[in-house]
């Protein structure tokens, strides 16, 4: 499976505290297909909430988001992107 990936540096200023992070799920659960986001810490699966609290996020951290290649790949990482960047 092809995945389409994006480095995003996390903007939220509490890092990827519950709110964004239910979001990113949220977003995640929706797209049906494989979603994963990777820290120096490790990997998560982006649909589980507790598995990416465990990665213990902060703001000024370098993320990659991996999306399984697809129609809406690109719109998703715009989206799982301004979650984490919010303008």
């Amino acid at each position: 499976m092809t995945m389409l990936r994006r480095r995003v540096t996390v903007g939220v200023d509490d890092g990827a505290h519950a709110r964004p992070v239910a979001e990113l799920a949220r977003l995640a659960q929706a797209h049906g297909s494989p979603v994963r986001l990777t820290t120096l810490g490790g990997t998560a699966d982006l649909t589980s909430v507790l598995a990416v609290m465990d990665l213990a996020i902060v703001a000024g951290d370098e993320v990659t988001l991996e999306v399984a290649d697809s129609a809406g790949a690109p719109a998703l990482l715009d989206a799982l992107e301004a979650v984490l960047r919010p303008q």
